[in-house]
């Protein structure tokens, strides 16, 4: 292996620049992180599936036999995260060649494995012993498909990316943000990306409901329309002190 291939297997960050891509400071803190588990939550069109993308083909290629699964709500949207793993494929100077290649699925001759699958349990629950588990608009996957991708990095020990903005303070997503523990985390707001102009979200922000705009670019957690309690009132609720009225009863031996 020569001194710049050894240099681009130790960072992936120095590897997208070969590539024509440069990385902001937070992508390239991300690419060069080791990390078992990462939250990305970023704005709409600030990176975060690009630097997925990247991240999945630099461990294909420098993890021999590695298998690398990119879920998403759908199929459409798996499709467009592969569509960007091929675009990094494609700039590859000298690629590693590829064994299979289809509109979903990259295998090189390696050993290692890219697959990009629609967010369904029957779709995915036979996968196995996977090096890197990334989600997809993370926060619109349901609560029972997340919880049964875990159990794929149980022997592996592999990483795990769930990157999104976000969809309301519902479901696993913001659960795991709010309240998960072991998690590397990243927000990246609309104003922080820097190919994102001031003009164009003032725009934005003339032309939709703000707690959308808010959502979408600045990352915020928003209640859901036509909530009567607010999720902090709700939290505020539950007491895990308070026995249950038929465990008393069976505990008074009456």
């Amino acid at each position: 292996m020569s001194l710049s291939q050894a240099a681009y297997a130790l960072d992936p960050s120095l590897w997208a620049e070969k590539l024509g891509f440069h990385p902001d400071p937070w992508q390239a803190e991300v690419l060069r992180s080791t990390a078992s588990r990462t939250m990305l939550c970023c704005s709409r069109q600030s990176g975060k599936s690009s630097i997925c993308a990247l991240l999945a083909l630099w461990t294909a290629i420098y993890q021999p036999g590695s298998l690398i699964l990119c879920l998403s709500p759908s199929l459409r949207q798996s499709s467009e995260l592969f569509h960007t793993v091929a675009r990094f494929y494609g700039a590859l100077s000298v690629p590693v060649a590829a064994e299979a290649e289809s509109a979903l699925k990259l295998e090189l001759t390696s050993g290692s494995r890219i697959i990009s699958l629609p967010g369904q349990e029957s779709t995915v629950r036979g996968y196995a012993g996977v090096d890197l588990l990334i989600v997809d608009e993370a926060a619109r996957v349901p609560d029972d498909l997340y919880y049964s991708i875990r159990p794929m990095l149980a022997v592996s020990n592999g990483r795990m990316i769930a990157l999104s903005t976000p969809w309301g303070r519902r479901g696993w997503f913001f659960k795991e943000w709010t309240e998960g523990q072991g998690w590397q985390r990243h927000q990246i707001t609309a104003d922080q990306c820097p190919r994102i102009s001031p003009e164009f979200l003032a725009e934005e922000r003339r032309s939709m409901p703000e707690a959308w705009f808010n959502a979408e670019y600045n990352c915020v957690f928003a209640e859901a329309e036509g909530s009567l309690f607010r999720y902090e009132e709700v939290m505020n609720m539950l007491d895990d002190t308070i026995v249950p009225w038929d465990d008393e009863v069976e505990g008074s031996g009456s």
